[in-house]
């Protein structure tokens, strides 16, 4: 019965939840204002981070180059909140939580004084009013690639539930490097940021991103407003580590992958945009040693490269996938543990298994989430996709997630990299309705315990 009814139908029950629980909590980020260092009253500044992946790594690059910088700042994320420096877990399995919990966080940071907060924003909350309200002044996008299709239908009402982002903000910073960077530089925004790894492909500042009017393209600015364009040079990806410079500042960041220096570039134009040095966001960025469920690494005494990462899509997949495939050694194994989540887009999960099994050496298909999808279909619908791989020789078909971790661990020899992903920080699996406690992390040391 619930999928009959329309999803335009449910918005509807969602935009008056949205305006409830914005006259219940008195419209906090509007109607709040505080002192800053003895100065003018200010409205606390609203910075959305929206994207397929790279969102949760973006948020917390973010918050620590405004904390850097000497502000109070509140954080909604995937895995974590924060506010004012107090950090607590998000349990939910949810980017954005609903309406009432959105004002409510924004209302407990206003009161703790913070002067920005970064919220985490999803293409549903988007698309369902969750974030109707909320005066963004900062809207940033990492990227656009396949996901949540079962919801949106098509890529293209995917990205135009993602561009309702933009509509307003008085600030657009866009990854000129993802597909179609242009879809969400058609706003009237006070100012446009665009940040590349990889001007030489993207051709960020010859592209036309934007109508320049030849009377001001000198001066880089558009018809809409500024243009600025943060672009990463001399980039090094080590095994543990990334270099790279903007504007003459060297960058060092404690993560790897061309990615993480994409979700960098992308702290790094909020900061430009607040005025902070890039001194200081260097000084931000390279005190981050991890992100939880984001290429964690898992120190163990066996030599082995475990990583937990929380890649559920085919982009974020491949990225993974061609990045270690750069830094092992030339005789270490890649062997991939993963799965799919249940009742989400069912036509990735061919092409997830294309791209693992093209890259590792050893695949591992096993149970994700699989909510109240039966969890042997999920698995058949990824090795559908799997290509050049023998079952039991160089694939393995195991459901139960801790022993397909068990066989990765006990296939692996020293030097070889474990890739564990679809989970991230998770602190429970759901299955059926039912919420099991689970982490990644937790399981793979239990069962590294258990080889010794």
């Amino acid at each position: 019965m619930k999928k009959l009814i329309p999803q335009s139908l449910k918005n509807i029950y969602h935009l008056a939840q949205a305006v409830l629980a914005n006259f219940m909590y008195g419209w906090p980020a509007r109607s709040a204002t505080h002192s800053v260092a003895g100065g003018p009253s200010k409205s606390i500044k609203v910075i959305g981070v929206t994207g397929t992946d790279g969102k949760t790594t973006t948020v917390q690059m973010i918050t620590r180059i405004l904390e850097e910088a000497g502000h109070k700042v509140a954080m909604a994320s995937t895995i974590n909140y924060r506010i004012n420096g107090r950090e607590w877990k998000n349990l939910s399995h949810f980017t954005t939580l609903s309406s009432f919990a959105v004002q409510k966080f924004i209302l407990d940071a206003v009161k703790e004084r913070c002067e920005y907060l970064v919220l985490e924003t999803s293409s549903h909350s988007l698309d369902q009013f969750r974030v109707w309200g909320v005066p963004y002044q900062t809207a940033v996008i990492t990227n656009v690639t396949r996901e949540h299709l079962d919801y949106h239908t098509t890529m293209e009402r995917y990205r135009q539930a993602k561009s309702k982002l933009f509509r307003k903000a008085k600030i657009a910073i866009v990854n000129a490097d993802m597909e179609k960077p242009e879809d969400f530089l058609r706003f009237n925004n006070e100012q446009q940021i665009v940040y590349t790894c990889h001007p030489e492909r993207s051709g960020a500042e010859s592209k036309d991103l934007i109508r320049v009017d030849s009377s001001v393209a000198s001066r880089g600015e558009t018809s809409l407003g500024m243009t600025k364009f943060i672009k990463a040079e001399n980039i090094k990806l080590g095994i543990n580590k990334s270099d790279f410079i903007v504007d003459n500042q060297k960058f060092t960041l404690n993560l790897i992958g061309d990615f993480n220096i994409e979700n960098a570039l992308a702290a790094i134009s909020v900061g430009v945009s607040e005025k902070i040095e890039l001194a200081t966001c260097a000084r931000a960025l390279e005190k981050i040693t991890n992100v939880p469920g984001r290429m964690e690494y898992v120190a163990n005494e066996r030599g082995l490269n475990i990583l937990v990462d929380f890649a559920l899509t085919p982009h974020a997949l491949e990225e993974l996938y061609t990045l270690l495939a750069k830094i092992k050694k030339p005789a270490a194994k890649v062997i991939a543990v993963f799965g799919s989540c249940g009742e989400r887009d069912r036509g990735k999960r061919p092409i997830m298994g294309e791209i693992v099994s093209r890259h590792a050496d050893l695949v591992i298909v096993t149970n994700d989430e699989p909510y109240r999808e039966d969890p042997r279909q999920i698995i058949n619908e990824i090795v559908a996709g799997i290509k050049n791989k023998k079952e039991n020789e160089s694939l393995f078909i195991i459901p139960d997630r801790r022993e397909a971790i068990r066989k990765a661990l006990q296939l692996a020899q020293i030097d070889d990299i474990v890739a564990v992903t679809g989970m991230g920080e998770f602190e429970s699996m759901i299955v059926g309705t039912q919420k099991i406690p689970w982490n990644d992390r937790k399981v793979i040391l239990e069962e590294l315990q258990k080889l010794q």
